[in-house]
């Protein structure tokens, strides 16, 4: 079928790449010309110059999906489009959106007789080659219209239509705090073989043992097996993690619903801990160890 893809980063390029084989049809958009025109070049898109192209080249009803940071830039493209969709078009915000705000842009677009469906996409960098795991809020209609996107972007079973709009982001954010929680055991759990005094692991061939047969074999660990393969790059790595939002958002959410989170929760302090090249916490500690129990300080 025909959709208009906005934003052609690490993601969105490459699902125009995997639409294309299996004969959809896109007309792809970047604020960087030059996104769209290596899709052109592979011949995998029809490149827009601007907002207005992209839906005079849709043939109405038109699907167009956002893949745009969370936020006021959802707010702003859709802003931009309203002015050339028409009744029926849909608009599909495949980001990281809150869930909240996809409830209320739902609520706007159906008073002009639009769809918005909120496609939580999961499967990063490595999407094109295995597909993408997508969790997918909206009415049926609208959901029903699309769903030859999603089976294409998807592996077999991959993707669900979870609930009314905002469902999907919903579902998404306690993804990705599934996700803190993860990567925060792994990570732990290879500081402590990393740091053992009485051997000396290696912890390419440990990841590679735990990734056949393990109960603690994974996706995530298999990255794990190639992080630590020697030369991976690793050792250059400086311990500075970001968070997108979901994080925080899930352990409010969880706080809202009086549901004990720890592990999620402790996973985003731990990502905020990274950031600190000194802990004024652990100062102020020190401090007080001193001050009432007289233990030794280290000076800076």
């Amino acid at each position: 079928m025909q959709l208009g893809m906005i934003g052609l980063g690490r993601m969105g390029g490459n699902m125009v790449r995997r639409l294309a084989p299996d004969r959809h049809a896109v007309v792809a958009y970047d604020r960087d010309p030059a996104a769209a025109a290596a899709l052109v070049k592979e011949g995998v898109a029809r490149a827009a110059k601007d907002l207005p192209d992209l839906c005079a080249q849709l043939k109405p009803p038109r699907v167009v999906w956002l893949m745009v940071p969370a936020g006021a830039p959802v707010d702003e493209t859709i802003a931009a489009l309203l002015p050339h969709l028409a009744e029926r078009d849909i608009v599909i915000d495949g980001g990281n959106s809150h869930y909240k705000d996809s409830v209320r842009r739902a609520a706007a677009l159906a008073e002009r007789h639009l769809e918005f469906v909120d496609a939580g996409t999961s499967g990063g960098i490595w999407g094109l080659e295995v597909g993408y795991c997508l969790m997918v809020g909206g009415t049926k209609a609208a959901v029903d219209r699309c769903a030859p996107i999603f089976r294409t972007l998807a592996p077999a079973d991959g993707w669900a239509h979870v609930g009314p709009s905002g469902a999907g982001h919903y579902v998404k954010m306690v993804h990705n705090g599934i996700e803190y929680g993860l990567l925060q055991a792994y990570a732990e759990g290879y500081e402590i073989l990393h740091t053992s005094k009485q051997f000396d692991l290696d912890l390419h061939q440990i990841a590679a043992v735990w990734n056949r047969g393990s109960v603690v074999r994974s996706w995530i660990n298999e990255l794990a097996e190639r992080a630590f393969t020697p030369g991976a790059g690793l050792p250059g790595i400086k311990g500075w993690v970001a968070d997108s939002g979901e994080g925080r958002w899930t352990a409010q959410e969880a706080a809202d619903l009086d549901v004990p989170a720890p592990v999620i929760t402790l996973s985003l302090l731990e990502r905020f801990r990274s950031r600190q090249n000194e802990s004024y916490a652990a100062k102020v500690i020190a401090a007080l160890r001193h001050e009432f129990g007289g233990h030794p300080v280290k000076s800076t």
